[in-house]
């Protein structure tokens, strides 16, 4: 029976590979970190497997790649892509950084551990009845959950209007959003319509790649691709 799905646009969620930040847990929103050796090769691994002529992300499918400004996001495009497609991609205008996906501003919370944050934000007499929830609380002096839900909605908007009109395959539509943890997991919680305060428990290791898509090549019903079958390789 053919896949009733097929040749619906993607959008692949590329987080950055390991800092040194990420690898101890602390909140790493503006701070401009290099990505660790084994967040290098986390990356070449994921890049080897998946990005390529005939791979999961072809480069002749692809409409457009969005990339945090931050370091370690252009860092892992750099590395994830090999020369001659990031310049294939960047001659036909199809590679931008855009601030909408810039890693959650953690304000005072930037380079802090969880139990850090709640016990600062227990200083402050806040959460005197339950935990903090960056999901439903925000940050003091960064972004709140509507802040980031705001530009995270405008960037799937001009995403939708790409997908739109090519819902079989008619032109290149892949999208590649490369960018962080909690921002892509917020994207996604936008992608399907859920608040950003909706119990929806995501993971995405460093240098993982998740995929987002639509259910009957209908622009109406956004998806999550829980598992994905991958091409054949020669």
């Amino acid at each position: 029976m053919p896949d009733k799905d097929a040749g619906t646009p993607r959008v692949f969620l590329y987080r950055h590979g390991q800092t040194e930040w990420s690898k101890s847990g602390r909140y790493t929103g503006v701070s401009e970190l290099e990505l660790t050796e084994d967040g290098v090769q986390q990356v070449l691994a994921s890049g080897k497997m998946i990005v390529g002529s005939g791979k999961l992300i072809d480069p002749s499918n692809i409409a457009h790649v969005y990339i945090s400004p931050r370091r370690r996001a252009t860092q892992t495009f750099d590395i994830a892509f090999n020369d001659a497609d990031k310049q294939s991609l960047k001659d036909a205008e199809k590679v931008s950084e855009t601030d909408r996906l810039s890693e959650w501003n953690y304000g005072q919370y930037e380079g802090l551990l969880t139990r850090e944050i709640r016990a600062l934000r227990k200083e402050h007499g806040l959460d005197t009845e339950r935990p903090w929830d960056i999901w439903r609380d925000g940050c003091e002096s960064g972004e709140s959950p509507e802040e980031v839900t705001d530009r995270i909605d405008n960037l799937i908007q001009e995403i939708r209007s790409i997908h739109r009109g090519n819902m079989h395959s008619e032109n290149p539509c892949d999208i590649i959003l490369v960018a962080h943890g909690h921002l892509l997991r917020a994207f996604t919680k936008r992608w399907l319509g859920y608040p950003m305060e909706f119990p929806l428990s995501l993971m995405l290791e460093p240098g993982a790649v998740g995929v987002l898509s639509y259910q009957h090549h209908s622009i109406d019903e956004p998806a999550l691709l829980v598992g994905y079958g991958f091409p054949l390789q020669e």
